[in-house]
Protein backbone atom coordinates (compact mmCIF):
# COMPACT_ATOMS: atom_id res chain seq x y z
CA UNK A 1 0.00 0.00 0.00
CA UNK A 2 1.26 3.46 -0.94
CA UNK A 3 0.15 6.46 1.15
CA UNK A 4 0.82 9.92 -0.35
CA UNK A 5 0.62 13.48 0.90
CA UNK A 6 1.68 16.61 -0.98
CA UNK A 7 2.48 19.98 0.53
CA UNK A 8 0.87 22.94 -1.19
CA UNK A 9 -2.57 23.27 -2.77
CA UNK A 10 -3.88 19.92 -1.42
CA UNK A 11 -2.62 20.48 2.13
CA UNK A 12 -4.64 23.12 3.96
CA UNK A 13 -3.13 23.95 7.38
CA UNK A 14 -0.41 21.34 6.67
CA UNK A 15 -2.77 18.63 7.96
CA UNK A 16 -2.04 15.96 5.34
CA UNK A 17 1.75 16.34 5.33
CA UNK A 18 1.84 16.40 9.14
CA UNK A 19 -0.14 13.15 9.28
CA UNK A 20 2.22 11.46 6.83
CA UNK A 21 5.31 12.59 8.75
CA UNK A 22 3.80 11.18 11.94
CA UNK A 23 3.38 7.81 10.23
CA UNK A 24 6.98 7.83 8.97
CA UNK A 25 8.31 8.74 12.42
CA UNK A 26 6.19 6.16 14.23
CA UNK A 27 7.14 3.31 11.89
CA UNK A 28 10.82 4.28 11.54
CA UNK A 29 10.50 4.90 7.82
CA UNK A 30 13.54 4.40 5.60
CA UNK A 31 14.20 6.55 2.51
CA UNK A 32 14.31 4.33 -0.58
CA UNK A 33 14.06 6.79 -3.49
CA UNK A 34 13.87 10.49 -4.38
CA UNK A 35 12.19 12.14 -7.33
CA UNK A 36 14.62 14.60 -8.93
CA UNK A 37 12.98 18.04 -8.56
CA UNK A 38 14.79 19.51 -11.58
CA UNK A 39 12.19 18.29 -14.07
CA UNK A 40 9.07 19.16 -12.10
CA UNK A 41 9.51 22.51 -10.37
CA UNK A 42 9.65 26.14 -11.40
CA UNK A 43 12.13 27.31 -8.78
CA UNK A 44 10.94 30.91 -9.14
CA UNK A 45 7.52 29.75 -7.91
CA UNK A 46 8.64 27.05 -5.48
CA UNK A 47 11.98 28.35 -4.31
CA UNK A 48 14.62 26.22 -2.57
CA UNK A 49 15.63 27.40 0.88
CA UNK A 50 18.98 27.91 2.57
CA UNK A 51 19.64 26.31 5.94
CA UNK A 52 22.58 26.97 8.25
CA UNK A 53 24.25 23.92 9.78
CA UNK A 54 26.12 24.55 13.04
CA UNK A 55 25.65 28.25 12.34
CA UNK A 56 28.26 28.19 9.58
CA UNK A 57 27.72 25.81 6.66
CA UNK A 58 24.98 26.76 4.22
CA UNK A 59 22.85 23.96 2.77
CA UNK A 60 20.28 24.36 0.00
CA UNK A 61 17.08 22.41 0.59
CA UNK A 62 15.22 21.67 -2.64
CA UNK A 63 11.51 20.78 -2.84
CA UNK A 64 11.32 17.04 -2.34
CA UNK A 65 9.23 14.03 -3.24
CA UNK A 66 10.59 11.08 -1.30
CA UNK A 67 9.55 7.44 -1.24
CA UNK A 68 9.85 5.96 2.24
CA UNK A 69 9.53 2.30 3.23
CA UNK A 70 7.76 1.76 6.54
CA UNK A 71 8.16 -1.75 7.97
CA UNK A 72 5.10 -3.08 9.80
CA UNK A 73 5.97 -6.45 11.40
CA UNK A 74 2.41 -6.98 12.69
CA UNK A 75 0.78 -6.45 9.27
CA UNK A 76 0.59 -8.66 6.20
CA UNK A 77 2.29 -6.01 4.07
CA UNK A 78 4.56 -3.04 4.66
CA UNK A 79 3.67 0.56 3.81
CA UNK A 80 5.33 2.78 1.25
CA UNK A 81 4.97 6.51 1.93
CA UNK A 82 5.33 9.36 -0.55
CA UNK A 83 6.24 12.52 1.35
CA UNK A 84 5.94 15.15 -1.33
CA UNK A 85 5.46 18.68 -2.56
CA UNK A 86 2.99 19.40 -5.35
CA UNK A 87 5.10 20.02 -8.49
CA UNK A 88 4.71 23.04 -10.76
CA UNK A 89 5.41 21.26 -14.05
CA UNK A 90 4.76 18.03 -16.02
CA UNK A 91 2.07 16.63 -13.78
CA UNK A 92 1.27 13.70 -16.07
CA UNK A 93 4.90 12.61 -16.29
CA UNK A 94 5.30 13.04 -12.54
CA UNK A 95 2.20 10.97 -11.83
CA UNK A 96 3.29 8.30 -14.32
CA UNK A 97 6.55 8.09 -12.38
CA UNK A 98 4.65 7.56 -9.13
CA UNK A 99 2.34 4.96 -10.69
CA UNK A 100 5.31 3.12 -12.23
CA UNK A 101 7.13 3.07 -8.89
CA UNK A 102 3.98 1.80 -7.16
CA UNK A 103 3.62 -1.01 -9.70
CA UNK A 104 7.31 -1.96 -9.37
CA UNK A 105 6.94 -2.14 -5.58
CA UNK A 106 3.90 -4.38 -5.83
CA UNK A 107 1.51 -1.75 -4.49
CA UNK A 108 -2.13 -2.86 -4.68
CA UNK A 109 -3.76 0.26 -3.25
CA UNK A 110 -2.78 3.96 -3.32
CA UNK A 111 -4.26 6.26 -0.67
CA UNK A 112 -3.77 10.01 -0.83
CA UNK A 113 -4.24 12.34 2.13
CA UNK A 114 -5.53 15.87 1.64
CA UNK A 115 -7.01 18.80 3.54
CA UNK A 116 -9.34 21.57 2.42
CA UNK A 117 -10.60 24.81 3.93
CA UNK A 118 -14.27 24.71 4.93
CA UNK A 119 -16.81 26.41 7.15
CA UNK A 120 -16.35 24.05 10.10
CA UNK A 121 -15.73 24.67 13.79
CA UNK A 122 -12.50 23.85 15.63
CA UNK A 123 -14.61 22.80 18.64
CA UNK A 124 -16.16 19.77 16.89
CA UNK A 125 -14.62 16.54 15.56
CA UNK A 126 -12.80 17.06 12.26
CA UNK A 127 -14.96 16.04 9.27
CA UNK A 128 -13.14 13.36 7.26
CA UNK A 129 -14.49 12.28 3.90
CA UNK A 130 -13.17 9.25 2.05
CA UNK A 131 -13.46 8.77 -1.70
CA UNK A 132 -12.55 5.76 -3.83
CA UNK A 133 -11.92 4.98 -7.49
CA UNK A 134 -14.47 2.19 -7.93
CA UNK A 135 -17.80 1.20 -6.46
CA UNK A 136 -16.29 -2.07 -5.25
CA UNK A 137 -13.61 -0.22 -3.33
CA UNK A 138 -16.18 2.26 -2.00
CA UNK A 139 -18.16 -0.63 -0.55
CA UNK A 140 -15.11 -2.51 0.76
CA UNK A 141 -13.62 0.49 2.57
CA UNK A 142 -17.00 1.98 3.55
CA UNK A 143 -16.23 5.26 1.84
CA UNK A 144 -18.13 7.56 -0.53
CA UNK A 145 -18.26 7.85 -4.32
CA UNK A 146 -17.65 11.50 -5.17
CA UNK A 147 -19.68 13.48 -7.71
CA UNK A 148 -17.26 16.41 -7.55
CA UNK A 149 -16.44 18.19 -10.82
CA UNK A 150 -13.98 21.07 -11.08
CA UNK A 151 -10.30 21.94 -10.67
CA UNK A 152 -8.01 19.34 -9.16
CA UNK A 153 -4.58 19.17 -7.57
CA UNK A 154 -1.80 16.66 -8.09
CA UNK A 155 -3.73 14.10 -6.02
CA UNK A 156 -6.45 13.96 -8.68
CA UNK A 157 -3.90 13.39 -11.43
CA UNK A 158 -2.15 10.67 -9.41
CA UNK A 159 -5.49 8.90 -8.97
CA UNK A 160 -6.19 9.09 -12.70
CA UNK A 161 -2.78 7.65 -13.62
CA UNK A 162 -3.25 4.88 -11.05
CA UNK A 163 -6.58 4.05 -12.69
CA UNK A 164 -4.89 3.85 -16.07
CA UNK A 165 -2.22 1.58 -14.57
CA UNK A 166 -4.85 -0.70 -13.03
CA UNK A 167 -4.05 0.23 -9.43
CA UNK A 168 -6.92 0.86 -7.01
CA UNK A 169 -6.86 4.23 -5.25
CA UNK A 170 -8.67 6.07 -2.48
CA UNK A 171 -8.48 9.52 -0.94
CA UNK A 172 -9.05 10.88 2.57
CA UNK A 173 -9.80 14.59 3.06
CA UNK A 174 -9.92 16.58 6.29
CA UNK A 175 -11.93 19.80 6.50
CA UNK A 176 -10.15 22.56 8.46
CA UNK A 177 -11.72 25.80 9.81
CA UNK A 178 -11.31 28.70 7.42
CA UNK A 179 -10.76 31.19 10.24
CA UNK A 180 -7.54 29.46 11.41
CA UNK A 181 -6.34 27.99 8.10
CA UNK A 182 -3.12 30.00 8.18
CA UNK A 183 -1.65 27.97 11.07
CA UNK A 184 -0.81 24.24 11.17
CA UNK A 185 -3.71 22.10 12.35
CA UNK A 186 -2.52 19.02 14.30
CA UNK A 187 -6.13 18.13 15.16
CA UNK A 188 -6.96 17.62 11.49
CA UNK A 189 -3.71 15.69 10.98
CA UNK A 190 -4.59 13.38 13.87
CA UNK A 191 -8.09 12.82 12.48
CA UNK A 192 -6.64 11.84 9.09
CA UNK A 193 -4.20 9.52 10.81
CA UNK A 194 -6.91 7.76 12.82
CA UNK A 195 -9.12 7.34 9.74
CA UNK A 196 -6.18 5.86 7.86
CA UNK A 197 -5.61 3.44 10.73
CA UNK A 198 -9.19 2.29 10.32
CA UNK A 199 -8.61 1.59 6.61
CA UNK A 200 -5.25 -0.13 6.93
CA UNK A 201 -5.53 -1.82 10.33
CA UNK A 202 -2.03 -0.48 11.10
CA UNK A 203 -1.70 1.30 14.44
CA UNK A 204 0.45 4.43 14.56
CA UNK A 205 1.94 5.85 17.77
CA UNK A 206 0.95 9.52 17.76
CA UNK A 207 1.24 10.75 21.35
CA UNK A 208 3.17 13.83 20.25
CA UNK A 209 0.45 14.72 17.76
CA UNK A 210 -2.17 14.17 20.47
CA UNK A 211 -0.35 16.60 22.77
CA UNK A 212 -0.08 19.14 19.96
CA UNK A 213 -3.80 18.77 19.34
CA UNK A 214 -4.59 19.55 22.99
CA UNK A 215 -2.35 22.62 22.89
CA UNK A 216 -3.87 23.70 19.56
CA UNK A 217 -7.43 23.52 20.90
CA UNK A 218 -6.48 25.50 24.00
CA UNK A 219 -4.63 28.20 22.05
CA UNK A 220 -7.35 28.60 19.42
CA UNK A 221 -9.99 28.65 22.16
CA UNK A 222 -8.22 31.49 23.96
CA UNK A 223 -7.72 33.45 20.73
CA UNK A 224 -11.38 33.08 19.75
CA UNK A 225 -12.60 34.06 23.23
CA UNK A 226 -10.53 37.24 23.03
CA UNK A 227 -12.33 38.41 19.90
CA UNK A 228 -16.14 38.76 20.25
CA UNK A 229 -16.72 38.89 16.49
CA UNK A 230 -14.77 35.69 15.87
CA UNK A 231 -16.43 34.08 18.89
CA UNK A 232 -19.85 34.86 17.43
CA UNK A 233 -18.77 33.49 14.03
CA UNK A 234 -17.51 30.24 15.59
CA UNK A 235 -20.73 29.80 17.59
CA UNK A 236 -22.79 30.21 14.42
CA UNK A 237 -20.66 27.75 12.43
CA UNK A 238 -20.77 25.24 15.27
CA UNK A 239 -24.56 25.43 15.50
CA UNK A 240 -24.98 25.06 11.72
CA UNK A 241 -22.57 22.13 11.63
CA UNK A 242 -24.39 20.34 14.47
CA UNK A 243 -27.72 20.90 12.71
CA UNK A 244 -26.29 19.50 9.46
CA UNK A 245 -24.98 16.38 11.17
CA UNK A 246 -28.30 15.87 12.95
CA UNK A 247 -30.23 16.26 9.70
CA UNK A 248 -28.01 13.73 7.92
CA UNK A 249 -28.16 11.32 10.85
CA UNK A 250 -24.42 10.62 10.58
CA UNK A 251 -21.16 11.55 12.21
CA UNK A 252 -19.68 12.80 8.94
CA UNK A 253 -20.89 15.12 6.19
CA UNK A 254 -21.62 13.52 2.84
CA UNK A 255 -19.20 13.56 -0.06
CA UNK A 256 -21.44 16.05 -1.84
CA UNK A 257 -21.33 18.37 1.18
CA UNK A 258 -17.54 18.29 1.20
CA UNK A 259 -17.54 18.77 -2.57
CA UNK A 260 -19.61 21.93 -2.17
CA UNK A 261 -17.21 23.18 0.51
CA UNK A 262 -14.30 22.34 -1.79
CA UNK A 263 -15.83 24.26 -4.68
CA UNK A 264 -16.34 27.29 -2.40
CA UNK A 265 -12.72 26.94 -1.28
CA UNK A 266 -11.57 26.92 -4.93
CA UNK A 267 -13.58 30.05 -5.67
CA UNK A 268 -12.02 31.76 -2.66
CA UNK A 269 -8.57 30.72 -3.80
CA UNK A 270 -9.28 32.06 -7.28
CA UNK A 271 -10.40 35.41 -5.92
CA UNK A 272 -7.20 35.74 -3.89
CA UNK A 273 -4.79 35.06 -6.75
Amino acid sequence: MLVCAFRGWNDAAAAASTALCAIADSLDGELIARVDPEEYFDFQSTRPTITLEDGETRRIDWPENNLIAARVPTADRDLVLLDGTEPNLRWRTFSETIATAADALGVELVITLGALIAEVSHTLPVPITGLASSQELVDELELERSNYEGPTGITGVVHDLCRQAGIDSASLWAAVPHYVAAVPNPKAALALLRRLEGLTGIAVEASELEEETTDYEEQIGRAVAANPEIEELVARIEAEQVDLLSAEGADLPSADTIAREFQRFLRQRGNNT
